[in-house]
């Protein structure tokens, strides 16, 4: 068993497309319209067949405040593995990315949180232990 779809909910997709495409880097793969919303998924450029992430809508009653709990609690609503935490920190800085948390070592792990303008805090990763 594989995980083939997880989720992120998001308060405007196309806003949450061009971040998670422009300054994430991910690659747009299903686009379909389900009613007002849209299927909407990304994918890692290194892994195109690989697990996509479902820009879902934010809709549900429940959603906003969760969303707002995790974000008050300062977790990150999903963690994505990446070859260099400082060097993404810094370019995505660069391009005008808001981080909550600067790069932080901890034992082997060194991860920085981002706010995706879209609700969420995402945590980027490094981990010596394992691959990326």
């Amino acid at each position: 068993m594989k995980i083939h779809l997880s989720s992120v909910f998001v308060d405007d997709q196309a806003k949450a497309l061009r971040f998670y495409t422009e300054m994430l880097g991910f690659l747009k793969k299903t686009d379909v319209p389900v009613g007002e919303d849209r299927w909407l998924t990304v994918v890692s450029p290194e892994d195109p067949d690989g697990t996509e992430l479902l820009l879902e809508p934010d809709g549900h009653p429940a959603v906003k405040p969760y969303k707002a709990a995790l974000v008050e609690d300062g977790i990150p609503a999903a963690s994505f593995a990446v070859e260099d935490v400082h060097a993404e920190f810094d370019r995505m800085r660069g391009l005008g990315v808001h981080f909550t948390q600067e790069p932080l070592e901890m034992g082997p792990d060194t991860t920085a949180v981002l706010d995706d303008t879209c609700g969420n805090l995402i945590q980027i990763v490094h981990s010596a232990q394992r691959p990326s």
